[in-house]
């Protein structure tokens, strides 16, 4: 595995996390859970995660600024870059004792995503990229996005609303069209493996309306390092500041984001 010293400092700190996580997991009927919100929890485990990447990469990278899911935001002395960070993202798969979680890291340079880590240590898989270098699975898998181009092959993952969300109406409309013509839609329960799954050409596409920044942005650089497609929901839609994105593969972004867009 060759990278910057930026990209391994985020693989190092990633895996310290995926071991403690993973310690927790084995043992989930005992943690100590405490809810955020309707069908949004936070856990001893997710803490203790992130305060285990945030010791690794501001120990090594002190100037950066810092946006994390559970500690939120810390401007840095250094402007230009931004740590965007999810110690746990499938939270709620975690608690449950399924094991499809996921440690996301991303390195923000002037507003654009250059460094990414997305670590599954349930399963043993590190997704990384890092921009003009391509995205890559473990140490020396080169991800592709899927080539398939006709929609009644292809599956699509998605995030469906939980709790009190006001997007459910509009993400029932979205699956109306796009599952009479599809061979099928996903719900994981994690935005960052989805957009992973979609840079290894597991899922043709990918869409949601209501994600935050820690949970995509690692997932989007991966996207598009392997030769995916990655838009706002809308035109004009920023998907890191406006939390709603289409992401796919080349050969089926256009006729996917007509079938969303409506």
């Amino acid at each position: 595995m060759q990278g910057s010293a930026n990209l391994n400092l985020m693989i190092k700190a990633a895996r310290k996390a995926g071991r403690s996580l993973v310690k927790d997991f084995r043992e989930v009927e005992n943690l100590q859970v405490s809810a955020k919100g309707p069908g949004d929890f936070v856990t001893r485990a997710d803490r203790e995660s992130e305060r285990l990447i945030k010791e690794d990469l501001l120990g090594a990278r002190p100037t950066y600024g810092w946006l994390g899911e559970e500690t939120g935001e810390t401007p840095g002395q250094d402007p230009t870059r931004r740590w965007i960070v999810d110690p746990l993202d499938g939270t709620t798969n975690f608690l449950h004792g399924m094991p499809h979680w996921a440690v996301s890291i991303a390195l923000e340079y002037k507003g654009e995503i250059v460094s990414a880590v997305v670590h599954d240590p349930a399963k043993d898989e590190m997704f990384w990229a890092e921009k003009g270098a391509g995205a890559w699975l473990n140490d020396n898998r080169r991800l592709r996005v899927s080539g398939r181009r006709q929609m009644v092959e292809s599956v699509f993952a998605t995030g469906v609303p939980f709790g009190a969300k006001t997007t459910l109406p509009a993400m029932l409309q979205d699956l109306a069209r796009l599952m009479p013509s599809c061979a099928g839609v996903r719900r994981w329960g994690s935005a960052a493996l989805d957009l992973a799954y979609v840079a290894a050409g597991r899922y043709e596409g990918y869409w949601e309306r209501e994600v935050k920044a820690w949970d995509i942005a690692a997932g989007l650089l991966l996207v598009k390092e392997a030769g995916g497609l990655v838009s706002g929901l809308r035109e004009g839609q920023n998907p890191l500041e406006d939390g709603a994105l289409i992401a796919g593969s080349e050969a089926m972004f256009e006729t996917f984001r007509k079938a969303i867009r409506g």
